[in-house]
Protein backbone atom coordinates (compact mmCIF):
# COMPACT_ATOMS: atom_id res chain seq x y z
CA UNK A 1 0.00 0.00 0.00
CA UNK A 2 1.79 3.17 -1.17
CA UNK A 3 1.86 6.13 1.19
CA UNK A 4 2.22 9.81 0.33
CA UNK A 5 3.56 12.43 2.72
CA UNK A 6 1.84 15.79 2.99
CA UNK A 7 2.17 19.02 4.96
CA UNK A 8 -0.44 21.52 6.11
CA UNK A 9 0.55 25.20 5.98
CA UNK A 10 -1.06 28.60 6.39
CA UNK A 11 -0.05 31.23 3.84
CA UNK A 12 -0.29 35.01 4.26
CA UNK A 13 -0.55 34.26 7.98
CA UNK A 14 0.25 36.89 10.58
CA UNK A 15 -0.73 34.42 13.34
CA UNK A 16 -0.77 30.64 13.74
CA UNK A 17 -4.40 30.22 12.72
CA UNK A 18 -4.59 33.12 10.28
CA UNK A 19 -3.83 32.96 6.58
CA UNK A 20 -5.10 30.69 3.84
CA UNK A 21 -4.70 26.92 4.50
CA UNK A 22 -2.82 24.77 2.01
CA UNK A 23 -2.00 21.07 1.70
CA UNK A 24 1.25 20.16 -0.07
CA UNK A 25 2.09 16.59 -1.12
CA UNK A 26 5.87 16.20 -0.99
CA UNK A 27 6.13 13.78 -3.94
CA UNK A 28 3.29 13.42 -6.42
CA UNK A 29 4.95 10.74 -8.54
CA UNK A 30 2.67 7.73 -8.96
CA UNK A 31 -0.53 9.75 -8.58
CA UNK A 32 -2.74 10.12 -11.63
CA UNK A 33 -4.91 13.16 -12.33
CA UNK A 34 -8.07 11.58 -10.92
CA UNK A 35 -6.35 10.68 -7.64
CA UNK A 36 -4.87 14.16 -7.27
CA UNK A 37 -8.32 15.61 -7.79
CA UNK A 38 -9.82 13.15 -5.30
CA UNK A 39 -7.20 14.07 -2.68
CA UNK A 40 -7.92 17.78 -3.15
CA UNK A 41 -11.60 17.05 -2.57
CA UNK A 42 -10.75 14.89 0.45
CA UNK A 43 -8.83 17.72 2.14
CA UNK A 44 -11.41 20.25 0.91
CA UNK A 45 -9.06 23.23 1.22
CA UNK A 46 -9.08 26.00 -1.35
CA UNK A 47 -6.03 24.38 -2.98
CA UNK A 48 -3.86 21.27 -2.68
CA UNK A 49 -0.52 20.99 -4.49
CA UNK A 50 1.63 18.10 -5.68
CA UNK A 51 5.42 18.40 -6.10
CA UNK A 52 6.92 16.68 -9.15
CA UNK A 53 10.33 16.71 -10.89
CA UNK A 54 11.05 19.51 -13.38
CA UNK A 55 13.73 19.99 -16.03
CA UNK A 56 13.12 23.76 -16.08
CA UNK A 57 12.92 24.62 -12.36
CA UNK A 58 13.55 23.28 -8.87
CA UNK A 59 10.17 21.54 -8.98
CA UNK A 60 7.08 21.18 -11.13
CA UNK A 61 3.89 21.93 -9.19
CA UNK A 62 0.31 20.96 -9.96
CA UNK A 63 -2.49 22.80 -8.18
CA UNK A 64 -5.99 21.42 -7.56
CA UNK A 65 -9.01 22.97 -5.94
CA UNK A 66 -11.73 20.55 -4.74
CA UNK A 67 -13.35 20.92 -8.17
CA UNK A 68 -10.68 21.49 -10.82
CA UNK A 69 -6.99 22.01 -11.65
CA UNK A 70 -5.49 25.51 -11.85
CA UNK A 71 -2.65 26.69 -14.08
CA UNK A 72 -1.34 29.07 -11.39
CA UNK A 73 -2.30 30.39 -7.97
CA UNK A 74 -0.51 32.59 -5.46
CA UNK A 75 -0.81 31.08 -2.01
CA UNK A 76 0.00 27.56 -3.31
CA UNK A 77 3.15 29.00 -4.88
CA UNK A 78 4.43 30.43 -1.60
CA UNK A 79 3.46 27.47 0.58
CA UNK A 80 4.89 24.94 -1.85
CA UNK A 81 8.12 26.93 -2.13
CA UNK A 82 8.50 26.67 1.64
CA UNK A 83 8.26 22.87 1.38
CA UNK A 84 10.60 22.63 -1.63
CA UNK A 85 13.24 24.68 0.19
CA UNK A 86 13.13 22.22 3.08
CA UNK A 87 13.10 19.08 0.94
CA UNK A 88 15.70 20.09 -1.65
CA UNK A 89 17.79 22.44 0.50
CA UNK A 90 17.64 25.07 -2.24
CA UNK A 91 18.28 28.08 -0.05
CA UNK A 92 16.14 31.20 -0.23
CA UNK A 93 16.02 31.51 -4.03
CA UNK A 94 14.29 28.94 -6.18
CA UNK A 95 12.02 28.53 -9.17
CA UNK A 96 8.79 26.58 -9.54
CA UNK A 97 7.29 25.42 -12.81
CA UNK A 98 3.52 25.62 -13.30
CA UNK A 99 1.30 25.15 -16.33
CA UNK A 100 1.36 28.97 -16.55
CA UNK A 101 5.18 29.04 -16.72
CA UNK A 102 8.24 29.21 -14.50
CA UNK A 103 7.91 31.46 -11.45
CA UNK A 104 10.84 32.81 -9.39
CA UNK A 105 10.31 32.69 -5.62
CA UNK A 106 12.47 34.19 -2.87
CA UNK A 107 12.39 34.14 0.92
CA UNK A 108 13.47 36.21 3.87
CA UNK A 109 12.98 33.82 6.75
CA UNK A 110 9.36 32.69 6.64
CA UNK A 111 8.19 35.52 4.34
CA UNK A 112 8.04 34.33 0.74
CA UNK A 113 7.61 36.39 -2.44
CA UNK A 114 6.81 35.29 -5.99
CA UNK A 115 7.15 37.22 -9.23
CA UNK A 116 4.02 36.96 -11.37
CA UNK A 117 4.51 34.88 -14.54
CA UNK A 118 3.22 37.56 -16.94
CA UNK A 119 5.56 39.18 -19.46
CA UNK A 120 5.14 42.82 -20.51
CA UNK A 121 1.73 44.43 -20.27
CA UNK A 122 -0.85 42.44 -18.29
CA UNK A 123 -3.64 41.00 -20.37
CA UNK A 124 -6.94 42.81 -19.82
CA UNK A 125 -10.40 42.76 -21.30
CA UNK A 126 -13.65 44.57 -20.54
CA UNK A 127 -16.44 43.12 -18.43
CA UNK A 128 -18.87 42.81 -21.30
CA UNK A 129 -21.86 43.86 -19.17
CA UNK A 130 -22.84 47.32 -17.83
CA UNK A 131 -21.27 48.65 -14.63
CA UNK A 132 -24.70 49.01 -13.02
CA UNK A 133 -25.45 45.31 -13.58
CA UNK A 134 -22.10 44.27 -12.09
CA UNK A 135 -22.70 46.42 -9.01
CA UNK A 136 -26.17 44.93 -8.58
CA UNK A 137 -24.78 41.38 -8.82
CA UNK A 138 -22.51 42.28 -5.89
CA UNK A 139 -25.27 43.90 -3.83
CA UNK A 140 -23.76 47.34 -4.47
CA UNK A 141 -24.75 50.57 -6.21
CA UNK A 142 -23.10 51.78 -9.40
CA UNK A 143 -22.00 54.85 -7.43
CA UNK A 144 -19.87 52.52 -5.23
CA UNK A 145 -17.59 51.72 -8.18
CA UNK A 146 -14.27 53.54 -8.43
CA UNK A 147 -13.83 52.56 -12.10
CA UNK A 148 -15.29 50.09 -14.56
CA UNK A 149 -14.51 46.49 -13.60
CA UNK A 150 -12.25 44.52 -15.94
CA UNK A 151 -10.65 41.14 -16.40
CA UNK A 152 -6.92 41.09 -15.63
CA UNK A 153 -4.51 38.22 -16.25
CA UNK A 154 -0.94 38.10 -14.91
CA UNK A 155 -0.97 34.32 -14.58
CA UNK A 156 -4.66 33.44 -14.37
CA UNK A 157 -7.53 35.73 -15.30
CA UNK A 158 -9.81 37.19 -12.63
CA UNK A 159 -12.51 39.84 -12.55
CA UNK A 160 -11.33 42.95 -10.71
CA UNK A 161 -13.93 45.30 -9.23
CA UNK A 162 -12.48 48.55 -7.81
CA UNK A 163 -14.78 50.32 -5.35
CA UNK A 164 -14.41 53.67 -3.65
CA UNK A 165 -14.24 52.73 0.02
CA UNK A 166 -13.34 49.82 2.32
CA UNK A 167 -16.90 50.07 3.61
CA UNK A 168 -18.18 49.14 0.16
CA UNK A 169 -15.82 46.13 0.10
CA UNK A 170 -17.30 44.97 3.41
CA UNK A 171 -20.84 45.48 2.10
CA UNK A 172 -20.33 43.44 -1.08
CA UNK A 173 -22.30 40.20 -1.23
CA UNK A 174 -22.74 38.37 -4.56
CA UNK A 175 -26.16 36.98 -5.36
CA UNK A 176 -25.69 33.23 -5.73
CA UNK A 177 -29.09 32.91 -7.36
CA UNK A 178 -27.96 34.98 -10.35
CA UNK A 179 -24.90 32.95 -11.29
CA UNK A 180 -25.99 32.72 -14.95
CA UNK A 181 -25.74 36.52 -15.23
CA UNK A 182 -22.13 36.64 -14.09
CA UNK A 183 -19.34 36.95 -16.70
CA UNK A 184 -17.04 33.98 -17.27
CA UNK A 185 -13.26 33.78 -17.08
CA UNK A 186 -11.37 32.31 -20.03
CA UNK A 187 -11.52 28.98 -18.16
CA UNK A 188 -15.29 29.27 -17.83
CA UNK A 189 -15.20 30.18 -14.12
CA UNK A 190 -16.99 32.96 -12.29
CA UNK A 191 -15.19 35.12 -9.74
CA UNK A 192 -14.83 38.66 -8.45
CA UNK A 193 -11.98 40.42 -6.65
CA UNK A 194 -13.47 43.47 -4.93
CA UNK A 195 -10.95 45.98 -3.55
CA UNK A 196 -10.58 49.52 -2.26
CA UNK A 197 -7.69 51.77 -1.31
CA UNK A 198 -7.81 53.05 2.27
CA UNK A 199 -7.76 56.85 2.27
CA UNK A 200 -6.78 56.86 5.96
CA UNK A 201 -3.78 54.60 5.25
CA UNK A 202 -2.54 55.24 1.71
CA UNK A 203 -0.34 52.13 1.64
CA UNK A 204 -3.21 49.73 2.51
CA UNK A 205 -5.84 47.97 0.44
CA UNK A 206 -8.86 45.98 1.65
CA UNK A 207 -9.97 43.15 -0.63
CA UNK A 208 -12.35 40.22 -0.88
CA UNK A 209 -12.35 37.39 -3.42
CA UNK A 210 -15.61 35.64 -4.30
CA UNK A 211 -16.05 32.62 -6.54
CA UNK A 212 -18.99 30.53 -7.65
CA UNK A 213 -18.63 26.88 -6.66
CA UNK A 214 -19.11 24.21 -9.37
CA UNK A 215 -22.07 22.74 -7.49
CA UNK A 216 -23.71 26.11 -6.95
CA UNK A 217 -23.46 28.88 -4.39
CA UNK A 218 -20.81 31.50 -3.67
CA UNK A 219 -17.67 31.00 -1.57
CA UNK A 220 -15.09 33.50 -0.31
CA UNK A 221 -11.34 32.87 -0.35
CA UNK A 222 -9.33 34.09 2.66
CA UNK A 223 -6.18 35.13 0.78
CA UNK A 224 -5.71 35.10 -3.00
CA UNK A 225 -2.16 35.72 -4.20
CA UNK A 226 -2.97 35.46 -7.91
CA UNK A 227 -5.71 38.08 -7.52
CA UNK A 228 -3.29 40.31 -5.60
CA UNK A 229 -0.90 39.96 -8.56
CA UNK A 230 -3.76 40.93 -10.84
CA UNK A 231 -4.29 44.01 -8.66
CA UNK A 232 -0.71 44.85 -9.59
CA UNK A 233 -1.69 44.30 -13.23
CA UNK A 234 -4.65 46.62 -12.73
CA UNK A 235 -2.30 49.31 -11.41
CA UNK A 236 -0.14 48.94 -14.53
CA UNK A 237 -3.12 48.90 -16.92
CA UNK A 238 -4.72 51.89 -15.19
CA UNK A 239 -1.62 54.06 -15.54
CA UNK A 240 -0.96 54.22 -11.81
CA UNK A 241 2.28 55.86 -10.72
CA UNK A 242 5.03 53.26 -10.42
CA UNK A 243 6.86 51.87 -8.52
CA UNK A 244 4.15 51.18 -5.94
CA UNK A 245 3.90 49.08 -2.79
CA UNK A 246 0.83 48.09 -0.77
CA UNK A 247 -0.17 45.85 2.09
CA UNK A 248 -3.38 44.08 1.14
CA UNK A 249 -5.73 42.79 3.83
CA UNK A 250 -8.09 39.95 2.94
CA UNK A 251 -10.02 37.27 4.82
CA UNK A 252 -11.56 39.54 7.46
CA UNK A 253 -15.11 38.50 6.55
CA UNK A 254 -14.40 34.75 6.87
CA UNK A 255 -12.41 34.88 10.10
CA UNK A 256 -9.07 34.05 8.43
CA UNK A 257 -7.16 37.36 8.32
CA UNK A 258 -4.47 37.47 5.64
CA UNK A 259 -1.78 40.05 4.95
CA UNK A 260 -0.43 40.14 1.39
CA UNK A 261 2.48 42.31 0.31
CA UNK A 262 2.25 43.74 -3.22
CA UNK A 263 5.07 45.52 -5.03
CA UNK A 264 4.97 46.74 -8.64
CA UNK A 265 8.26 47.87 -10.14
CA UNK A 266 8.81 50.74 -12.51
CA UNK A 267 9.20 48.18 -15.32
CA UNK A 268 5.86 46.57 -14.46
CA UNK A 269 7.25 43.51 -12.67
CA UNK A 270 4.75 42.34 -10.06
CA UNK A 271 5.73 40.67 -6.79
CA UNK A 272 3.40 39.25 -4.14
CA UNK A 273 4.55 38.02 -0.75
CA UNK A 274 3.43 36.82 2.64
CA UNK A 275 4.36 34.82 5.69
CA UNK A 276 4.13 31.00 5.61
CA UNK A 277 3.48 28.95 8.76
CA UNK A 278 3.77 25.15 8.73
CA UNK A 279 1.23 23.53 11.07
CA UNK A 280 1.72 19.79 10.67
CA UNK A 281 2.64 16.74 8.62
CA UNK A 282 1.13 13.38 7.87
CA UNK A 283 0.74 10.57 5.34
CA UNK A 284 -2.07 9.24 3.19
CA UNK A 285 -2.26 5.51 2.41
CA UNK A 286 -3.77 4.59 -0.97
Amino acid sequence: MPSYAFRILNVFAESTFGGNPLCVFEDGRGLDDATMQALALQFNLSETTFILPSEAANAYVRIFTPGYEMVFAGHPTLGTANVVRDLAQTGDRLTLEFKAGVVPVTAQGDVWTFTAPHRGQPRTRPAGIPDADIAALLGLEESDLLASPMWVDTGTDQFLVPVKTPEAVRRAQPDGGRMDNWPDSLQGRKNAYVFAFDSARPDRVLSRYFFFKPGGGVAEDPGTGSACANLGGWLVASGHALPAEYEVDQGEAVGRPCRLRLAVGGNGDIRVGGRVVELGRGTINL
